[in-house]
C-alpha cells in the first residue's frame, strides 16, 4: 500500500501475558474490512538463538544494523550474525505472526496488521476509516511503536487518521476496553 501520510495511534491493552494481546488483536481484526489485508514484522534482534529462529521463519526478511544501516545490511549481502544487534524486517501473511513472536522470543517486536478500513462509527459522526489510518499494532516485549523502549509487557495499538481520533477510543470500546495513553504519530 502507499504510504501517503502516517498515522496516528493510541494504545488500548498493556498485558504480560501476550495471548491475551494476540487475542484483543483479534477481536479489532474481526471489525475491520480486512481486504488488502498485509502484516508488517519488525523486531530489534540481538542473539545468533533468535536471529536463526527469525530467519527459518522469515527468510526473505530486509535487516541492516540498527545504529547505521551502511555498516552492515542485507542490501550489502552481509552476515547478520556479525553485525548483532540488527533491524530485521519485512511483510508476510497473518500465518507467520505466530511462529515469527516465538522465534524472536523476548525480543522488542512489532507486529503491524494493515488494512483496507475501520467500520463506520456513526455514534461518534464517523464513516468507514480509510487505508492510512486503518492498522492494529501489537508491539511485544517494547512500549514504544519505534522499538526503544524494551519492556516485560506488550502493548496493542489501534491507528486511525489523526482528524478522527475520537475512532480510537470508540474502537478500544469495542473490544470492551478503553484508550490507555495518548494519540500519538506513527512511523512509516
Amino acid at each position: 500500500m502507499a504510504t501517503v501520510s502516517n498515522s496516528y495511534a493510541q494504545p488500548i491493552l498493556r498485558t504480560t501475558n501476550l495471548s491475551t494481546a494476540l487475542q484483543t488483536v483479534e477481536q479489532l481484526l474481526g471489525i475491520a474490512d480486512l481486504q488488502n489485508l498485509e502484516v508488517d514484522f519488525e523486531a530489534i534482534i540481538s542473539s545468533t538463538h533468535a536471529l536463526a529462529s527469525a530467519q527459518e521463519v522469515l527468510p526473505d526478511a530486509e535487516w541492516w544494523t540498527r545504529e547505521d544501516e551502511r555498516d552492515g545490511s542485507s542490501a550489502y549481502g552481509d552476515d547478520p550474525s556479525a553485525h548483532l544487534p540488527i533491524v530485521f524486517r519485512t511483510t508476510d501473511t497473518p500465518l507467520a505472526v505466530g511462529p515469527f513472536l516465538a522465534a524472536v522470543a523476548d525480543s522488542p517486536t512489532t507486529v503491524r496488521w494493515d488494512f483496507n478500513a475501520w467500520p463506520e462509527a456513526p455514534q461518534i459522526g464517523l464513516g468507514r476509516g480509510g487505508t492510512r489510518g486503518a492498522f492494529v499494532t501489537l508491539c511485544a516485549n517494547v512500549r514504544d511503536l519505534d522499538l526503544k523502549e524494551p519492556a516485560a509487557d506488550h502493548t496493542v495499538f489501534v491507528h486511525v487518521k489523526q482528524r478522527e481520533a475520537a475512532r480510537a477510543p470508540w474502537l478500544a470500546a469495542q473490544v470492551g476496553l478503553q484508550v490507555i495513553g495518548d494519540l500519538v504519530m506513527a512511523p512509516d
